[in-house]
C-alpha cells in the first residue's frame, strides 16, 4: 500500500451558465471532503478553450463558478479555490504526460468522439489531449482522490493509467532520487512518484439529466433553458422550469425498481432525494402512487428552499468582482507552491537541468 498524504482535486469548466446539475453533482458534495482532506477546487479556464479558443466572457463565467464555491460555503481559509491558468504547472505537466501517453488511449476517449462528432479531422490538437491536461491537473498537486460525474470515470482511469506508465518507466530512477513511495502493483511494488487517484461518486444525483429529456444529461449548452435550472434562476424560474419539466402519464411507483424504464421520472425522485439530503427508495415511500401533478409542487418548494440562499449569495458575491479576483490570486499563490515542487521533482526525474 501507498502513504501518499490525502488530497482532493476538482474543478468546473467556465462555459455556459451553472446549473442545478453542477449543484448537486458537484459543488455540494465538495463541502463535506473539507472535514476529511486538504482539497483544491479550480476553474479550469485552460480547458475552456480547447473547443473554442475565444470566449467574449470567459473572465465573468471563471468569477461565476468561484462565486458558486463560495456561496454554496466552501471556506477560501480551509480550502484552495484558484483559476487553472494561474499555474503554468498544469500545462507544463500535460505536455509531459503527452509523451507518456499513447495515442490508441486517447482515441478510445468517448467525449472526444461525442465532441468532435463525425468531423474528427477538423478538431483540435487540444481536445483529443484534453485527458492528459486534466491528468495534470490532478497529479500537478499529487491528489489523492477526485470527485467526479460517471461521464468522468474513463477520464480518470486514463489519469490512472499516465501515473502507472510514468510510475513503471521511471521506478529507478524515482528511488534514486528518494522521491516516491512503494505502490502495490498486483504481486509487485513500484516506487512510484504520483499516487494512484481514487474517484469519489456517490449520492443519489450522481448525474441530473435535461428536464426535457430524462436520456440527456443536463447540459449548459443545450439550446433549451428549459432543459435545465441554473443557479441564478429565481425562484419562479425554477418553479416554471420543474412544472413544464418532462414526465410520463402514470403515478410514481413505490419501490425504486419501478424508476426502470422511466427515464424522466427517476431523473426528478432522484433530484428531490439529492436536494432532501435522502434516497430515491425514502422519496418514492412519500410519494409512491401519487401523481405528478402532486408531486411536483413539492419538488418546487424543495428546489426554491435549496437553491434561493445559494443564489443570492452567488448575486451578492458578483457584484464585487474584486472579491473573488482577490480569493482566486490568493488561491493561485497557493496552489502554486504546490505545484512548484512537483514540477521541480518530475524535471529531477527526467533529468533536465535546473538552478
Amino acid at each position: 500500500m501507498s502513504d501518499f498524504t490525502p488530497r482532493v482535486l476538482s474543478g468546473i469548466q467556465p462555459t455556459g451558465h451553472l446549473h442545478l446539475g453542477n449543484y448537486l453533482g458537484a459543488i455540494r458534495k465538495f463541502l463535506p471532503l473539507q472535514d476529511s482532506y486538504p482539497c483544491l477546487f479550480c476553474v479550469v479556464d485552460l480547458h475552456a478553450i480547447t473547443a473554442q479558443l475565444v470566449h467574449d466572457d470567459l473572465a465573468a463565467q471563471t468569477r461565476s463558478i468561484a462565486a458558486a464555491y463560495l456561496a454554496a460555503g466552501i471556506d477560501p481559509e480551509r480550502s484552495i479555490i484558484f483559476n487553472q491558468s494561474r499555474v503554468s504547472g498544469h500545462a507544463e505537466l500535460a505536455w509531459i504526460f503527452n509523451c507518456v501517453a499513447r495515442i490508441g488511449w486517447m482515441n478510445r476517449m468517448t467525449q472526444f468522439k461525442d465532441k468532435a462528432g463525425k468531423d474528427r479531422e477538423n478538431a483540435s490538437l487540444g481536445l483529443l489531449a484534453y485527458p492528459s491536461l486534466m491528468a495534470a491537473d490532478i497529479l500537478v498537486y499529487r491528489a489523492t482522490h477526485v470527485p467526479v460525474g460517471e461521464d468522468q470515470k474513463q477520464h480518470l482511469e486514463l489519469t490512472r493509467d499516465i501515473a502507472i506508465k510514468f510510475n513503471n518507466d521511471l521506478s529507478v530512477r524515482i528511488e534514486a532520487l528518494g522521491l516516491g513511495k512503494p505502490i502495490a502493483m498486483g504481486e509487485e511494488t513500484v516506487h512510484g512518484y504520483f499516487p494512484i487517484t481514487e474517484p469519489i461518486i456517490e449520492g443519489p444525483a450522481t448525474r441530473v439529466m435535461s428536464l426535457k429529456d430524462g436520456t440527456k444529461k443536463m447540459s449548459k449548452s443545450d439550446a433549451s433553458d428549459l432543459s435545465r435550472i441554473n443557479l441564478t434562476d429565481d425562484s419562479e424560474g425554477i418553479a416554471r422550469k420543474i412544472k413544464k419539466a418532462k414526465t410520463d402519464p402514470d403515478s410514481l411507483p413505490s419501490e425504486e425498481a419501478g424508476l426502470q424504464g422511466r427515464p424522466e421520472a427517476d431523473n426528478l425522485v432522484g433530484i428531490y432525494a439529492a436536494l432532501a439530503g435522502t434516497s430515491k427508495a425514502a422519496v418514492l415511500s412519500d410519494f409512491g402512487g401519487k401523481q405528478f401533478s402532486e408531486f411536483k409542487p413539492a419538488l418546487v418548494d424543495l428546489a426554491v428552499s435549496a437553491l434561493g440562499p445559494v443564489t443570492a449569495e452567488m448575486r451578492r458575491l458578483m457584484d464585487d468582482p474584486g472579491h473573488i479576483d482577490a480569493v482566486l490570486k490568493a488561491g493561485g499563490e497557493k496552489a502554486n507552491a504546490i505545484a512548484e515542487e512537483t514540477m521541480r521533482d518530475v524535471k529531477s526525474i527526467l533529468g533536465m537541468l535546473q538552478d
